[in-house]
């Protein structure tokens, strides 16, 4: 069927069909030829074109350096139909150490630094390539890959990369296309090459390589970042994540601690985490000390030169290092987490996640590829260089003759080819020597030249007859480049160290948020803020119009506020959390999950091992201890079962010494009766605490018996000790309130 587009024909097409086949083939074009790396060299399109035509420019590791506006020219003119930026960012990456493992382009000027700084901009930087990037492309000249046409058509650019290098591995790679990603760490090569070369030694035999991913961890323990820090991941997560090609990998700063005189100290983080902006960080840092977060440390310190030195001044020499450190991993970048995804392009350019081990095979396998064309290459120019001194051997046998012939006949070639045999080759070979190559010396030159390529052409088709010897061949490649990068050397040395996942450590609320003293008020609308220092005076507070005081709680910075709801739920709520003393605070229904038909019921502090009444308006009630109550998650926890005709709510904490609980309804009858006869409960509807005729429960509160029943009075509290009538059994209906009783049957404070 002929292509519409090139007939003229106008077809009908679904609008749905339409997009979902144009959209399709967007996605598989991002995915293919922009986003993800190949497996074989590890390199994205945009990167493998920037070599290519560093390459062309002739900018090898021992010339000069040209502008890097020159190569991006190049690049986006010849290769890369995309913009100009996108090519020199991608550039730039390939040179910054702190970047990539094993820098492909060597820069001059600025490319940027570890603080984010940006690079200069193109005209003003020049590069060339490295020792890794002529690696990358060595055999690229003897048919090692195949090329395709450029998008113009106008030339020609490799499909891969012959890649005598594991890039894949070494430098690592990341993307976002369509629907997928890839996220892959830099890793050591010296320690690749060990795992390549135990893969080697059942290829030698003529066996597909089966190790298993624990053997395979002994050669690779983790990533190798070019930034250094610490790999903090437990062995079996990182096995595991080599296994399945997805997973993760925890990373710390690297610290150590600096003694001072007089036993003071202080701490140098000399490593920072992979991709983490060193100014960024520090910004962080400092943002938590202005907030009071990091109650330990004084001040923080950027010393760093082309080494990083951020030095930690801590509060006081009592400090621990350890709990110092273990705070800051935990609420800034100086720990991360690297995720790993080895989502990559498989031989076929297919994309698909692979394990450690198919990675490893797929690198081999493209350079038994790479050794095998490149032979025969070779083996190629060897039998047409045969083919050239066979017919100069013959010249040399019959010199006399072939004079004659070029002197005498029209067409020399022709009687030449016809007089001794020659091939169209051969005879063209004749013709163009030089004389002064007829002297004897040259003829003997000749003879050892074609012994060497005879000996040379016989090993090579032995080589090629021979899968142990292919395989020697590329394992004494794989020594080489593991000597080049032992690990005694500065490029080849590990610079991640890898260590255990640490232990937890308990680090301490006050490690977190600086301990002060602060009231949390809480109107009668349920707005709450904390305002510094312990308020006595009541009076003192102020509220917005048409508001007035509810709740008035004395607690500390570190304190954990318990909220009860009329729905029967408890809510957990840091103090520190709470706005401000300045305005009138925010609605704390806000700040949970509380439904807009329920309220506040209650407030307290928390108090671990401490116990609270919780109460409801039909009577029914039940002890709970406090840390049942903690709520991880902003729904709360549900503690007591309401009734269809409960209405509300209350609790009570019950303080040391208490041995009785006073309630009181809304028909002001007033009963007190052991603490004791309540039960302790986690979660339910209670037990029934007064009985009502009509009405139900205004209030409650627990005492000790002997301190007499206290309630407020306006500003003035009173004690009555005279109560023992009001003394009865639970579920009683009680007697009425004293006199001096509140009006509005609450006991207040």
């Amino acid at each position: 069927m002929s292509d519409p587009q090139i007939s003229g024909e106008i077809r009908p097409v679904p609008l749905a069909e339409a997009l979902a086949e144009r959209y399709m083939s967007y996605a598989m074009s991002t995915i293919t030829s922009r986003s993800l790396p190949d497996v074989r060299d590890g390199l994205k399109p945009v990167h493998r074109r920037l070599l290519h035509a560093m390459r062309e420019l002739r900018l090898n590791p021992d010339s000069g350096f040209k502008k890097c506006a020159r190569i991006v020219g190049d690049v986006m003119g010849k290769y890369h139909p995309h913009g100009d930026a996108a090519i020199y960012d991608a550039m730039v990456r390939l040179a910054q150490d702190f970047a990539v493992r094993y820098p492909l382009v060597d820069g001059q000027g600025n490319f940027g630094n570890i603080d984010g700084d940006n690079a200069a901009a193109m005209r003003y930087t020049e590069a060339r390539m490295t020792e890794v990037a002529r690696r990358l492309l060595e055999g690229i000249d003897e048919d090692a890959v195949d090329f395709r046409d450029t998008y113009d058509g106008e030339g020609s650019e490799p499909v891969v990369l012959p890649a005598n290098f594991p890039n894949l591995l070494g430098n690592g790679a990341a993307g976002i296309a369509v629907g997928m990603a890839t996220s892959i760490p830099p890793h050591n090569v010296a320690e690749i090459c060990d795992a390549l070369l135990h893969m080697t030694k059942p290829l030698k035999k003529g066996n597909r390589p089966q190790p298993t991913f624990e053997k395979l961890a002994e050669f690779i323990p983790g990533p190798d970042f070019p930034t250094g820090g610490v790999l903090c991941e437990n062995r079996a997560d990182v096995i595991a994540a080599y296994r399945t090609g997805r997973g993760g990998f925890r990373i710390r700063a690297k610290w150590e601690t600096e003694h001072l005189k007089g036993g003071a100290f202080r701490i140098i983080i000399t490593e920072m985490p992979y991709q983490v902006q060193k100014s960024k960080l520090v910004e962080k840092i400092a943002e938590l000390l202005y907030n009071r977060k990091l109650t330990m440390l004084d001040d923080i310190r950027d010393e760093s030169t082309d080494q990083v030195r951020l030095v930690l001044e801590p509060k006081t020499r009592n400090v621990d290092p350890a709990v110092l450190m273990e705070s800051l991993f935990r609420q800034t970048d100086l720990e991360t987490r690297f995720s790993f995804n080895m989502n990559v392009l498989d031989q076929g350019r297919v994309p698909r996640v692979m394990n450690l081990r198919e990675v490893l095979q797929a690198y081999l396998d493209h350079r038994h590829d790479v050794l095998v064309r490149r032979k025969n290459f070779r083996l190629g120019k060897i039998e047409h260089r045969l083919e050239i001194l066979d017919g100069y051997l013959v010249a040399y046998l019959n010199i006399d003759e072939v004079i004659r012939i070029i002197r005498e006949e029209d067409d020399a070639k022709a009687a030449l080819i016809k007089a001794f045999k020659l091939s169209d080759v051969q005879a063209d070979a004749i013709l163009n020597m030089r004389l002064r190559h007829l002297r004897k010396l040259e003829e003997m030159e000749i003879r050892d030249e074609h012994a060497a390529l005879t000996e040379e052409r016989k090993e090579i088709k032995a080589l090629l007859k021979n899968a142990s010897a292919r395989w020697q061949a590329i394992e004494d490649e794989i020594k080489g480049l593991r000597k080049t990068f032992a690990p005694d050397t500065e490029l080849g040395r590990r610079r991640t160290e890898i260590a255990d996942a640490p232990s937890a450590v308990v680090i301490p609320l006050e490690a977190m948020v600086e301990r002060e003293p602060v009231t949390v008020v809480c109107s009668m609308k349920g707005w709450v803020r904390a305002i510094k220092g312990h308020i006595e005076n009541e009076n003192d507070l102020k509220f917005k119009e048409g508001d007035r005081h509810r709740f008035a709680l004395h607690a500390q910075t570190t304190d954990k506020l318990l909220v009860f709801a009329t729905n029967g739920r408890f809510y957990t709520l840091g103090v520190d959390k709470l706005p401000g003393g300045r305005g009138h605070g925010e609605p704390l229904r806000l700040m949970f999950d509380l439904p807009q038909e329920h309220d506040i019921a209650g407030l307290s502090i928390y108090r671990p091992k401490q116990k609270i009444l919780v109460a409801a308006s039909d009577g029914r009630g039940f002890v709970v201890n406090e840390d049942d109550l903690i709520a991880q998650t902003r729904n709360g926890k549900q503690v007591l079962n309401v009734s269809g005709d409960t209405e509300g709510q209350s609790s009570y904490p019950i303080l040391e010494g208490h041995d009785h609980v006073a309630v009181v309804g809304q028909n002001r009858k007033l009963l007190l009766f052991p603490l004791a006869e309540l039960p302790e409960m986690s979660r339910g509807r209670g037990n029934i605490l007064q009985r009502y005729k009509d009405g139900g429960l205004e209030d409650a509160k627990t005492f000790k018996l002997e301190d007499g029943l206290t309630w407020k009075l306006g500003d003035r509290t009173r004690t009555e000790t005279e109560v023992l009538r009001y003394i009865g059994k639970r579920a009683g209906a009680g007697l009425m309130a004293p006199r001096g009783f509140p009006r509005d049957n609450k006991f207040g404070g």
